[in-house]
């Protein structure tokens, strides 16, 4: 019989779908006719998105912790109902405050959903299976890109000015609706259905009975998670420079089409789906610290040629190298994560790198709008993007080496 962490696995997926591609993802296909119909500079749309990201940063922190505490099983569902509805409401947005507001409270529900869902596996897998179990459940995030560009420009485009209403609408109800199935599926742990791990047994770090305090406390004083945060700043910092402005640079700059910028978007997301298993595979066979170095590298390359190599034949090579190792480096931080701290505090240490990955997310948007308002280009913010991700890459060397 099939063990129900598999199960636990699917269910992520869909998580990771409805909180992290159809709840942060999906902004980068509505922004440029939501740029046309609220009136918004490129550094107030970057703004937007850095709103979304303060409060992914705030819960994700938070989240990471009450997961511990409460389980993740509601804490999911409940940051699900919150995307749920913000993402409706943000369809009624007149004006850049209530866009910024509405995205701030998706970002809340972001963080308290994707980190606790991430980290589920470490509670499920042993160490040397959980790579490829966190890559399942990060595949969410490539088939909500896919599911994002295949379905919102057609939305749009039939809509007319308010397209972009009726996108967040659509987002909205879907997330809501889903968030009930997702709560029937989940379990925090084997033992609430009677089971061992997959894989065998770990020994769990934490006492018998895990408090925020005590959370707190063991993850802490881990250096390794000090590191992978590190590490995961850059991460933060430079993919979303790429994501967030990737069809506005398409459509606003290079002047594809919205629906032929959206078909190269869903390549993206096609490409990606996958990207978290083959790396997390990665990262349980070589280690997690040159699974993440050659995952930034990868990333490195695809900013470069992004920048560089302007017409559909780059754009497509672009968004291929790109969604290979997309959402590679939170799969393996994740899973790091728990090989850190053991499945019980998983969620609580994947929370606390969080800031270190939220604060990079919340710091390049701005930028990288700035530097489209202030130069008139794209361009160099994806030049920035590759050189952050280089120095990803050499950074990733201070992670533990695998274990023998």
């Amino acid at each position: 019989m099939v063990h129900y962490a598999w199960i636990i696995a699917l269910t992520g997926t869909l998580v990771t779908i409805l909180a992290h591609g159809f709840g942060r993802m999906s902004y980068s296909v509505i922004l440029p006719p939501m740029k046309d119909g609220l009136a918004l500079s490129y550094t107030q749309l970057g703004s937007i998105a850095m709103g979304n990201f303060i409060g992914y940063l705030s819960l994700a922190i938070i989240g990471g912790f009450l997961a511990a505490r409460f389980g993740v099983r509601r804490v999911v569902f409940l940051s699900l109902i919150v995307i749920g509805v913000s993402l409706f409401l943000t369809g009624f947005a007149e004006s850049f405050s209530f866009a910024f507001i509405m995205r701030l409270i998706s970002g809340l529900g972001n963080g308290g959903s994707y980190v606790p869902i991430m980290a589920l596996p470490a509670a499920w897998f042993v160490m040397r299976k959980r790579g490829l179990a966190t890559g399942i459940v990060s595949a969410g995030i490539g088939l909500g890109l896919f599911l994002a560009g295949i379905i919102l420009p057609p939305v749009i485009s039939a809509y007319g000015k308010d397209g972009w209403r009726y996108a967040w609408f659509i987002l909205g109800i879907a997330v809501f609706v889903l968030a009930f199935v997702c709560y029937g599926f989940l379990r925090n742990n084997p033992a609430e259905k009677g089971l061992t791990m997959f894989g065998g047994s770990e020994e769990q770090k934490g006492g018998p009975k895990v408090t925020l305090f005590s959370a707190f406390k063991d993850v802490v004083v881990e250096s390794e998670i000090w590191k992978l945060g590190c590490v995961y700043f850059m991460y933060g910092f430079s993919y979303i420079i790429y994501l967030t402005f990737f069809v506005a640079f398409l459509t606003k700059e290079m002047g594809v089409a919205p629906v032929a910028a959206g078909r190269i978007f869903a390549v993206l997301g096609i490409f990606s789906i996958f990207c978290g298993v083959i790396y997390g595979w990665i990262s349980d066979v070589l280690g997690r610290r040159y699974g993440s170095m050659i995952a930034y590298l990868t990333l490195a390359l695809s900013y470069v040629i992004f920048a560089f190599w302007k017409d559909t034949t780059g754009f497509y090579v672009s968004a291929v190298i790109f969604g290979i190792a997309a959402f590679s480096i939170p799969t393996i931080m994740a899973a790091a994560s728990g090989d850190a701290v053991g499945g019980r505090l998983a969620p609580a240490g994947l929370g606390f790198i969080t800031l270190f990955f939220g604060i990079g997310q919340a710091l390049g948007p701005v930028i990288g709008g700035y530097i489209k308002d202030t130069s008139g280009t794209f361009t160099n913010a994806f030049l920035l993007s590759a050189g952050v991700s280089l120095l990803g890459a050499f950074g990733s060397l201070i992670l533990k080496k695998k274990e023998t």
